[in-house]
């Protein structure tokens, strides 16, 4: 596969097939993702697999702890803004409501999104799940590292047929990971990543978020032949 069309077919699926991924898939797709740039090459991701017992234990207990106690479990990272204003907010209402419709969930059918909102940590039935890690000794820079791996494991797991969805939902929950996972104290859960194959009836993975104009992020200096001149 292209990296073009690896990059442009990824998306996130949220419904995945119980089809088994071997392990040395799953060893492939890292030792590639792990080729992502770092600063001064410090390579500050770690990443916990888990399958079998091991990940249905896992999700379970975030399931349970999510139903019976959820404000008890806060990220030990801001992911998003604490007040939101457009456009951000526009694109997020957009992506959510545009998900809800797909599934035929009303805006007030809150027992509906509730339990969308659960499938989050069963990482959407997918066979393997990744926990993605940050050693909180380091600073700023390093996320932007980790995300850069993070992405190439999604567009590394396209060129194996596969699909993949990134969740930051579990950051939430990293007590109970780390009692299933030899977790150090100076890691901090930043997200899961949901692999398998996908579902291809079900209608969530219909769902394509847009993306924005390039006039919209874009802005050319002292280059020619640019696709929108108004955006130099």
């Amino acid at each position: 596969m292209h990296v073009d069309e690896a990059i442009r077919s990824r998306k996130s699926v949220r419904r995945f097939l119980s089809t088994p991924v071997p392990a040395a898939v799953v060893s492939h797709i890292l030792e590639v993702a792990a080729r992502a740039p770092s600063g001064n090459n410090v390579q500050p991701w770690r990443v916990y697999v888990l399958a079998g017992e091991a990940r249905e234990r896992l999700c379970a207990d975030i399931v349970k702890a999510a139903q019976e106690d959820p404000d008890r479990h806060q990220p030990e990272y801001a992911y998003y803004p604490t007040s939101w204003f457009d456009p951000y907010l526009d694109r997020r209402r957009r992506c959510g409501f545009g998900l809800y419709a797909t599934l035929g969930i009303a805006r007030d059918d809150q027992a509906a999104r509730e339990r969308q909102m659960l499938r989050n940590y069963t990482f959407f039935d997918a066979p393997v799940g990744l926990l993605v890690t940050l050693d909180r000794r380091l600073n700023t820079g390093s996320f932007m590292d980790v995300g850069m791996f993070i992405q190439n494991v999604m567009v590394a797991a396209r060129a194996q047929g596969l699909h993949t969805c990134a969740q930051a939902a579990f950051a939430w929950f990293h007590k109970v990971a780390r009692q299933h996972l030899p977790m150090g104290d100076n890691e901090i859960l930043l997200c899961g990543i949901a692999l398998g194959q996908e579902d291809l009836q079900a209608p969530e993975n219909a769902f394509i978020t847009e993306r924005a104009a390039l006039a919209e992020f874009v802005s050319f200096h002292g280059m020619e032949g640019c696709p929108d001149r108004s955006a130099r």
